[in-house]
C-alpha cells in the first residue's frame, strides 16, 4: 500500500484553497459590483470619521488648520458682538437685524455652526452652541414670517446633522419642534405645494406657493427627520410633492420654471396640468438650483433605492445638456445660460456654481462620463470667475458676451461677495472624486482672497459691495453661512477622505453632512436606535 506523505497533503490542501479563494474572489467581486445590497454591506464595515481626519502632507496639515483659525476669528467675533442674535456685522460691532431672519431671536449662525465646530474639534465653541440650544433656543419668540426654505435648510438641517454626528437627543428633539412648526405650511394648500413663509410663534404660514428651489428644497431633512423620530407626516409632505404633483407639471426637457401656478376648473379644484407662460424663466442658479440638486441627494440619501428621485434627476441633467450648456468663443468655456421671457440670457451666477460639484458627483456615481466631466468643466468657469476679478473673489453674478468671458459686467452686473461657499464646495468635491492637485491649490487661492479682502481684525469677516474694487469696501455681515458652508468646505479640501466620507454622508444646500440610509453609515440613527 502506497503511504501518502503527510507534507505532500498539506501542499494538495494549501494549493485548493488557493484556488477556491481565486475563484470565490472572483465571484465575490462580480457580486460586489453588481450588487447594491453587498455594497451597501462592504461600505457598513468601513469606520465613519467624524473627527480629526489629518491629512499625510504636512503643509496641507498646516493650511487645515489655518482654516480652522479663520472658524475660531468668525466664531469669536460673533460669541463677542452678536451671541444669541442670528448674524455678525463685524465692523459695527453688533447684531445684523436685517437678515432674512430679522430680529427674531433664533441664533442662527450657533444653529448653523453646530457640525462645523463639531468637526473641526472644537469642543468648548460646540458645547457653548448646545447649551444655548438647550437653554435658550425659543420658537415662542420667533414672531416674524420667515422663508420655510431658509429655516428648513438652515435650523432643521443643522440641527439634525448635530444629532446624527452626536448622537444627543436634544438636538433631534429640537429639530423635530421646528420641522412640526413648519406643517403649517402645508395646512390648506393645493396640489402640496405649501406655502412659503412662516411664522414660528404663532405657527401659522402665509405667502402663496414659493418659487421651485424652495418648496423643492425639504426632501433630505424631511424624510431623516422622519426616520430619526418615527413620525411619518413629514414624509408623506414629500411623497406627496414627488408623487403625485411632480406628475401634475409640464417640464422643458425635465427642467421646471421657477415659477408655478396651476389653472381653476369650474368647480374651483386643481385638478388641471401645472402650467407656465411664456414669461417663466429656466435655471439652475437662484430660484432653480436647490432643487435639481435634491434630486440626486435625495437618491443618494435613500441608498439609491429612491427611483423617483433618480428618474426626474436624469431627465433635469438631459434638459441641460439639450437647453442650457454653451461654450464661449475665444476661451472655450463651459457654461449655463438662464430661459427668461422666451429669451437666452448668457449670464451665470455664483449660486450656480454649485453645479460643478453636483455634475461631477452625479456622472461619477452614475458611471457618466459625460455629466462628470459638464461638472469639471463647469468648476473651472466658475474658478475663472474669480481669477479674472482683481479681488480674486468672484462677483454674484459674471457674463459671457463678444467682451467677457466669466467676468462681472462693471456697468450693470451684480458685484457684490457675501463669503458664498459654492465654488468652493464645487472644489472639495472635484478633489474628493479626482485628488487633482489644482482643487486644493484653487482651494487655498480662495483662502487667501478671502484673509486679504474680508477679515476684520476685531472679530469676523465681511462681504464686499465690490469685487472689482481692490480696495476692498465692505457690506458689514458675516452670514452665517460662511460657517456653516465655506469654512467647512475649505477644512474638509483639506482633510482626508475618510473625514465625513462621500460614500457615507450626503450634504444639503446649507452643508449640512446627513447620513446615508441602507447601511452605508452606522450613523443614520432611526428612531428605534435612537437614544
Amino acid at each position: 500500500m502506497r503511504v501518502i506523505r503527510p507534507r505532500l497533503v498539506c501542499r494538495c490542501l494549501l494549493a485548493l484553497c488557493v484556488l477556491i479563494f481565486f475563484y470565490y474572489g472572483f465571484i465575490l467581486g462580480h457580486f460586489v459590483s453588481s450588487t447594491s445590497a453587498f455594497s451597501s454591506l462592504w461600505l457598513s464595515k468601513r469606520p465613519v470619521v467624524i473627527q480629526g481626519g489629518e491629512d499625510a502632507d504636512p503643509e496641507v496639515r498646516i493650511k487645515r488648520d489655518h482654516v480652522k483659525s479663520m472658524m475660531k476669528h468668525a466664531w469669536d467675533g460673533y460669541v463677542q458682538y452678536a451671541w444669541g442674535a442670528n448674524e455678525l456685522k463685524p465692523i459695527s460691532r453688533k447684531p445684523h437685524i436685517n437678515s432674512i431672519y430679522g430680529s427674531a431671536p433664533l441664533g442662527a449662525t450657533i444653529v448653523d455652526s453646530l457640525d462645523t465646530l463639531f468637526i473641526m474639534g472644537m469642543m468648548d465653541e460646540f458645547n457653548a452652541a448646545k447649551d444655548w440650544v438647550d437653554n435658550d433656543m425659543n420658537l415662542d419668540m420667533a414672531d416674524a414670517e420667515l422663508s420655510l426654505f431658509e429655516v428648513n435648510i438652515r435650523l432643521v438641517g443643522g440641527l439634525l446633522s448635530a444629532f446624527s454626528l452626536t448622537g444627543d437627543k436634544l438636538f433631534r428633539e429640537r429639530a423635530l419642534q421646528v420641522g412640526e412648526r413648519l406643517l403649517s405650511a402645508f395646512d390648506g394648500v393645493s396640489a402640496g405645494i405649501p406655502n412659503g413663509r412662516i411664522n414660528l410663534s404663532a405657527n401659522k404660514s402665509s405667502g402663496g406657493w414659493p418659487v421651485l428651489a424652495e418648496w423643492g428644497t425639504l426632501s433630505l431633512e424631511f424624510n431623516y427627520l422622519s426616520d430619526v423620530t418615527g413620525s411619518d407626516v413629514f414624509r408623506s409632505h414629500i411623497r406627496r410633492i414627488y408623487e403625485e404633483t411632480i406628475n401634475l407639471m409640464v417640464s422643458m426637457d425635465g427642467l421646471y420654471p421657477v415659477n408655478i401656478r396651476m389653472r381653476q376648473n369650474k368647480t374651483g379644484d386643481f385638478d388641471d396640468r401645472i402650467h407656465w407662460n411664456n414669461f417663466d424663466k429656466y435655471t439652475l442658479g437662484a430660484a432653480g438650483d436647490s432643487f435639481y440638486e435634491y434630486l440626486l441627494k435625495s437618491w443618494l440619501q435613500s441608498g439609491k433605492t429612491d427611483e423617483t428621485s433618480l428618474s426626474l434627476y436624469l431627465h433635469s441633467v438631459d434638459g441641460v445638456f439639450n437647453k442650457l450648456v454653451r461654450t464661449s468663443e475665444k476661451s472655450k468655456l463651459t457654461y449655463l445660460v438662464e430661459i427668461e421671457h422666451e429669451s437666452v440670457q448668457h449670464v451665470m451666477g455664483h449660486l450656480t456654481c454649485f453645479a460643478g460639484g453636483m455634475f461631477a458627483l452625479g456622472g461619477k456615481t452614475l458611471n457618466q462620463e459625460r455629466q462628470f466631466k459638464l461638472g469639471a468643466d463647469l468648476t473651472s468657469t466658475c474658478h475663472q470667475s474669480y481669477v479674472r476679478s482683481p479681488t480674486k473673489l468672484g462677483p454674484e453674478t459674471f457674463e459671457f458676451n463678444d467682451q467677457l468671458e466669466a467676468e462681472l459686467d462693471r456697468s450693470s452686473g451684480a458685484k457684490y461677495y457675501i463669503l458664498r461657499p459654492e465654488v468652493i464646495e464645487s472644489y472639495f468635491i472635484l478633489w474628493r472624486l479626482t485628488h487633482d492637485p489644482r482643487y486644493r491649490r484653487w482651494g487655498w487661492e480662495a483662502v487667501e482672497a478671502i484673509e486679504k479682502n474680508c477679515r476684520i481684525s476685531t472679530g469676523g469677516y465681511s462681504g464686499l459691495h465690490n469685487v472689482a474694487n481692490v480696495l476692498p469696501t465692505h457690506d458689514d455681515v458675516q452670514q452665517s453661512f460662511f460657517m456653516a458652508e465655506t469654512l467647512k468646505y475649505l477644512y474638509l479640501l483639506f482633510s482626508d477622505d475618510s473625514l465625513i466620507d462621500l460614500d457615507q454622508w450626503v450634504f444639503n444646500t446649507e452643508a449640512h453632512p446627513l447620513p446615508i440610509k441602507g447601511g452605508a453609515n452606522p450613523l443614520y440613527r432611526p428612531a428605534e436606535k435612537a437614544k
